[in-house]
Order: structure tokens, then sequence, then C-alpha cells
């Protein structure tokens, strides 16, 4: 492959990298974005993906090509997004299997039900033998560091192992993480600070949306009006510096009153862009439905995608968002938002009442 480079313009400064937890950790990256991520112009062997600064990822994948050298095995890793290549050094027990296997003595245990050092240690050696050693078609979890190499991506592993998975528990359970931390941490571009314009303003409307979600979560609201949680947000306002002149005398601006309807309008907003929270019917009595309270909507979410997906149209890959949006809209509420819905699908899942059988398709249990 043809390593990229990142535009010198849009690579963050090096010193900064540090500011990314994803940095540090070992990335859950699909192959395919790890084969395609571009490599840094000021720190070779170090890439980017979406602005994140990374250099070591964990991969769980299935073996589909080896080799096997004196010092190393070199296993080819299929996640289904793509092949790359692992570079999996052996430990020192493992290149001391061709050795020669002293005979027991008769009395090498010692006294009865002794301990044994050298039967524990070929016990352990048969052991991590077992978990180092694939065939191509078992499974495998690497970790390491990403490595350029005659032009061909592969990964350096300082951690790698044989996954016992009969069930397929451990893939699942992986095939459910991962596209959550895309959508959660990987897909959002790495930003060092806002503009020095509107500091204030992003600061408090923050501070706004945090403290009336942290006061639907502690109160466990169902639904509420404006003027319920509008005071909440008099601190905010109250604390604001006033606007002055060159000659220090006053600027007309808007009144507090005014300033408080204006912030909590665009905490609304963005409640409901998130959707924590979706008006069920849109009228001059403004009602908000926290999403995570409402019962009615999760039951008719979960009876859409019982009864649908047992339709032959459905059974295979089952109901995708869309539809599933379509039916609550026209069942529920058609001031349900995609964002509201996507929370309700979540907490279904979380408690095991349907499945996702691939992105964006629900099925029931």
């Amino acid at each position: 492959m043809q390593t990229a480079a990142m535009d010198p313009a849009e690579e963050p400064p090096s010193m900064l990298w540090g500011l990314d937890p994803i940095f540090s950790a070992f990335a859950r990256l699909y192959v395919r974005d790890i084969l395609q991520m571009t490599e840094s112009i000021q720190v070779p062997g170090i890439y980017f993906y979406n602005k994140h600064p990374i250099s070591k990822v964990d991969v769980l994948g299935t073996v589909v090509y080896k080799r096997e050298r004196d010092d190393f095995f070199c296993y080819g890793v299929d996640d289904g997004t793509g092949v790359i290549n692992c570079l999996c050094w052996k430990s020192d027990l493992l290149k001391e299997e061709g050795g020669p296997t002293k005979p027991k003595s008769k009395h090498s245990d010692g006294a009865q039900g002794g301990f044994n050092p050298v039967a524990e240690l070929e016990k352990l050696r048969q052991a991590q033998q077992s978990r180092c050693h694939l065939e191509i078609g078992e499974q495998l979890r690497v970790r390491g560091r990403v490595k350029t190499s005659r032009q061909q991506r592969e990964i350096m592993a300082s951690t790698f192992y044989k996954v016992n998975d009969p069930v397929m528990a451990v893939q699942i359970a992986w095939m459910m993480e991962v596209p959550q931390l895309y959508r959660q941490c990987y897909d959002k571009p790495f930003q060092l600070q806002p503009d020095e314009t509107g500091d204030s303003d992003i600061s408090s409307l923050s501070k706004a949306t945090n403290i009336i979600r942290d006061f639907i979560k502690q109160k466990s609201v169902a639904k509420f009006r404006p003027h319920d949680v509008q005071d909440l947000l008099q601190p905010l306002i109250s604390s604001q510096p006033q606007t002055t002149s060159a000659d220090q005398e006053p600027v007309a601006g808007p009144s507090g009153c005014q300033q408080l309807r204006q912030l909590l309008k665009e905490v609304l907003q963005i409640l409901q862009d998130e959707g924590t929270v979706f008006r069920k019917i849109k009228s001059q009595d403004e009602v908000y439905q926290v999403t995570a309270q409402d019962k009615d909507l999760l039951i008719a979410v979960k009876d859409i995608i019982s009864e649908d997906s047992k339709r032959e149209k459905y059974v295979d890959k089952g109901c995708h968002i869309l539809h599933i949006l379509s039916a609550v809209r026209h069942r529920y509420s058609l001031n349900v938002s995609k964002a509201a819905l996507e929370q309700v699908l979540k907490s279904l899942e979380c408690n095991s009442e349907i499945v996702s059988t691939s992105d964006n398709h629900y099925t029931a249990f």
C-alpha cells in the first residue's frame, strides 16, 4: 500500500497530542480504517484517524494465513472489513519448545504432593503454546503498535492470544462495543480548543445544558415545562459581567429575563437534538417528555420491533431504524426524532429486550 501523509496544515501540533485520551489508549479500530489512516509528517509511526493521533490498536479477527519463524509468528487477521499482517514475537518459553526434555527422576517430586518447579514450568509452557499457536480459522486478539514496513501496514504485537469463543459471545460483545466507540469517540474530530470568540457564551450554554441534564437524571423527571426549570439557570445570568463601552457607559442590551429565556430555549433545542427530550404534542402549552422516562414510548418501540421482525421482509436482517421511526411516528407521535428513537433502542438493547443484527437493524429476542 502507498502510505498517505497528512497535510501539515491540518495536523495538530505534536506537543498537544497528549490532550487526546485516544493517543495513550489501544484504539479498537476496524482493520479497514487502520489500513487507510494517514501517517504523521512530524513523527513517523504516528497515524491519524479523524485528527485523532493513534499509535496503538486493539484488533479481534479470524486468522486467514500464518507463517512461523524461529523468533516470531506472522498471522493475517481478518475482522470482516480487511486483512492486516500481525507480527507476534515468541517468548523465551516458546523458543525452548524444541529443546530436549529431561527425564523425570523417581524422586524428583520430593515428598509426596510436593511442589515440582520443573513440572509446573512445563505446564506453563504448554498452556502458553496452546494460546499462541493458532491455525487458520481460529480467533486472534492482538494489541500492539502500528507500523509501515515495505509499504505494508502491519501490527507489531505486544500482546496476542487465541480466543476460545464456541458460542461467539466474545465476537458479539465486540461487534456491539466497537460501533459505540466510533459514535462516541473516534468519529468525533479531535478539537484542541473552541474559537476564542464567544468562549463565555459557549461556556454558559454548556453549563446550562449540564444543569438541566443533571436535574432530569437526578429527579427522574418524566415531563416538564420550561417554567419548571427556568429558575435553575438564573445564577448563570446573574453571574455574567455587565458589558460597557470604552467610556464606561452601559451598553444597551437584552434584559435578564430575555437572556434567561433565550438561554433556556437554546438548551432545550440541544436536548432535543441529542434525543434526551422531545415534545409529544406541539401546542401552546410547551410540555417536554423525557425520552428515558417515557414508558409508553419504550413499549411502542418494543411492540413494533416484535411484530414487524416476524414479517418475511424483516426476518433475516431485522427492522431498519428508519422503518421503526416511521412506525413510531404513525402509532405514537409525529414528533419523535431519530435521536430520541436511538436513545430508546439503546435502552432496550442494554436490557436485552432487542438485539442489533447489523448497523441500524434491530430484531426482538
